[in-house]
């Protein structure tokens, strides 16, 4: 494998041993600039990959007289002591120190809010009436200005994962706001007969505790109809920040028909999770819409860049539950 196939294999070269062996040996043999060569393809690793091409003197070798005088200058000892410093930092990686987490360099300064989001695998026989229980007591919820919270929206899955239902909470005021409801429903006895009831229905359950994504728009009630499409990302854990540094600049492709819904980034539960929630007339504008979107010159290279940052993605159409906010 040659260097430019090797470099592009993988994110960090230096995890791919078929580059990284026979490399590391021809270049310890012929390189003027050893340990600076392989420190570089290490650094580029962490650069944008339009700039990640490493600076060999295999590829751009200096005049022989030179290298010669090069090494003359240096004793044995001192060449011994920059290899075997070298070759540690090669297992060993500098971390730079942060000052704040990831959450409060993405997350919207100007709020503390905080989200909730709910995946409800109901048994296929009790559907219609898990719809039916939900419609009459979560609403109730939203409306009592008693509990710091809001459903933002409730939804059936139409195509992905069947037989689902998937909450979306809002609270106002952060992790206080949600203690707060939890502590207050505890004593609601409308809420605990809901959930006695709603538990012979499900087959399984799960949540996750969201941050919103600073640039993007705050999820809305807006009118319908509209199916929904719930975009979910697993990434590589480490890239959260390089995430949101392509979809800052990408969001604004995807603002023409007022698709965006929501944006968001996991704190608690499945980590290093992303939600995306889109808006769409049917499935037709979903397919027209995300086609257009290839028209816009940096599309493609958002695309491109980001892909690598994910493990594993899932995309489920969802319907709104009568009583949604989200029509």
């Amino acid at each position: 494998m040659g260097l430019k196939q090797g470099f592009m294999a993988r994110r960090d070269p230096m995890d791919n041993e078929e580059f990284r062996l026979p490399l590391l040996q021809k270049c310890r043999g012929q390189c003027h600039n050893f340990p600076l060569c392989f420190q570089t393809l290490l650094l580029s690793s962490q650069m944008p990959m339009g700039r990640r091409w490493p600076t060999c003197t295999l590829l751009s070798a200096p005049p022989a007289g030179q290298v010669a005088g090069e090494r003359g200058s240096l004793s044995a000892s001192t060449n011994r002591n920059r290899e075997d410093s070298w070759f540690k930092s090669l297992f060993v990686r500098k971390v730079d120190p942060r000052k704040d987490a990831h959450s409060q360099l993405l997350a919207k300064k100007e709020d503390t809010n905080l989200y909730k989001i709910q995946f409800h695998n109901v048994k296929p026989e009790c559907l219609d009436a898990y719809n039916k229980l939900c419609e009459e007591v979560l609403p109730s919820i939203n409306a009592d200005s008693h509990y710091p919270c809001e459903l933002i929206g409730t939804w059936n899955t139409w195509y992905g994962e069947q037989d689902q239902a998937v909450h979306l909470w809002r609270y106002r005021g952060g992790y206080p706001a949600l203690t707060e409801v939890m502590n207050k429903l505890r004593q609601n006895k409308e809420f605990m007969e809901y959930r006695n009831e709603r538990g012979k229905m499900l087959l399984s359950r799960r949540n996750q505790l969201l941050l919103e994504f600073s640039f993007w728009n705050e999820p809305n009630p807006r009118p319908g109809p509209n199916i929904y499409e719930l975009r979910s990302y697993q990434l590589r854990p480490g890239t959260m920040i390089e995430w949101g540094n392509y979809w800052a600049r990408a969001i604004e492709f995807r603002q023409q028909n007022s698709e965006a819904v929501g944006g968001f980034f996991s704190q608690i539960g499945s980590l290093y999770m992303v939600h995306h929630l889109w808006a769409y007339k049917d499935l037709q504008s979903r397919e027209d819409t995300r086609n257009a979107a290839w028209q816009h010159e940096g599309w493609d290279e958002v695309v491109y860049y980001t892909v690598p940052l994910i493990q594993h993605m899932e995309s489920r159409i969802m319907i709104p539950m009568k009583t949604s906010p989200l029509k």
